[in-house]
């Protein structure tokens, strides 16, 4: 895969980030990077030991995917220049400023046979890791995403800015689609809502309870889901995973679990087991970009596909509404 020549669009914060992972990774090339402040650009380019471009359209003539880390109100311009040059694109989260440039991009993508992946970066995290692919068919979600106050982001509702990671882990757990949706939120600071829950009920009759905030004391990301017979807890900020089930008297122990006791469930006794399942450490965003160049070299889907971003773009709108707001993600990355 070292032919492949991934450029970067956009060197602020998360851009310098991707940059720096993309020139320590000696299974692709670096091609350039490029901002609308070119400055910026050579800062991060000579940092690293790059190039950068002096406009968009060499970043993307001379390479065969993008890392589109700028602006998201620049995402759809920059994505479908991209793609209609017939480069593969990585999108950070939001994957567009409105759902009807995220449907033109993906279908765009899918009539090209080009890989587009969206950058939620929580499917990558050691705790998520830790479910493995077998899930648990959540009845009940309640997610926290709290976060001390930055000026970083504060031009968009806090929904697009934290809440939306959380919407796309509930989409993947749930497998299905929100009917109904209730919110509300308040802005405290900035000019958009800084604390916003939403309540998220599902065809299947599950439900979500979603809370994000950027001014509160204490950060916390941590979420938890009730199903039939168990209790998963994942805390994002440790990495860590518990989990209480409910299993049969005569079912014996795997490795790993502790048991804790019984309980009389009608006339059945049932053990309590707790455990603690793990993933390896890892750089989140650096497997992310290794997901994206895996899924061009092998010619399958991405594990964050343009549909799941489009999906959290969807519902984040439709908690905005509810809110009361029209406000789309035009924020910087």
């Amino acid at each position: 895969m070292t032919n492949l020549r991934v450029g970067v669009v956009g060197a602020g914060y998360l851009g310098t980030i991707h940059s720096r992972l993309l020139a320590q990774n000696s299974e692709v090339s670096w091609s350039r990077v490029y901002d609308t402040e070119k400055e910026k650009a050579q800062a991060v380019a000579e940092q690293f030991g790059g190039l950068s471009a002096s406009d968009l359209k060499q970043v993307i003539d001379e390479s065969d995917a993008l890392l589109v880390v700028s602006a998201t109100s620049s995402h759809y311009a920059v994505a479908k220049q991209a793609l209609e040059a017939g480069k593969h694109v990585f999108l950070e989260k939001p994957i567009t400023t409105t759902v009807a440039e995220g449907e033109e991009l993906v279908a765009l993508a899918r009539s090209k046979k080009l890989v587009i992946q969206v950058g939620h970066v929580e499917r990558f995290s050691r705790a998520f890791r830790s479910l493995g692919t077998d899930y648990p068919h959540p009845k009940f979600i309640e997610a926290h995403r709290l976060a001390q106050f930055k000026p970083r982001g504060t031009d968009v509702a806090v929904v697009l800015d934290l809440m939306i990671h959380d919407l796309d882990l509930i989409l993947k757990l749930m497998g299905e689609f929100p009917t109904h949706i209730e919110a509300s939120g308040v802005a405290v600071i900035s000019e958009a809502a800084d604390i916003a829950n939403a309540r998220l009920t599902f065809p299947s009759g599950g439900v979500a309870n979603v809370t994000a905030s950027r001014i509160s004391a204490n950060p916390m990301r941590k979420l938890r889901m009730f199903s039939e017979d168990s209790y998963i807890s994942l805390d994002f900020a440790k990495g860590e995973v518990q989990q209480f089930r409910l299993a049969h008297a005569d079912e014996a122990s795997q490795p790993g679990t502790m048991l804790l006791g019984e309980i009389e469930k009608g006339a059945v006794k049932r053990k309590i087991m707790m455990g603690a399942p793990s993933a390896p450490e890892g750089n989140a965003i650096d497997m992310e970009q290794k997901a994206f160049y895996d899924a061009i070299h092998n010619g399958t889907e991405p594990p964050v596909t343009g549909e799941d971003g489009l999906n959290a773009l969807k519902v984040a709108v439709r908690i905005l509404e509810k809110i009361g707001t029209t406000e789309t993600a035009t924020g910087r990355e």
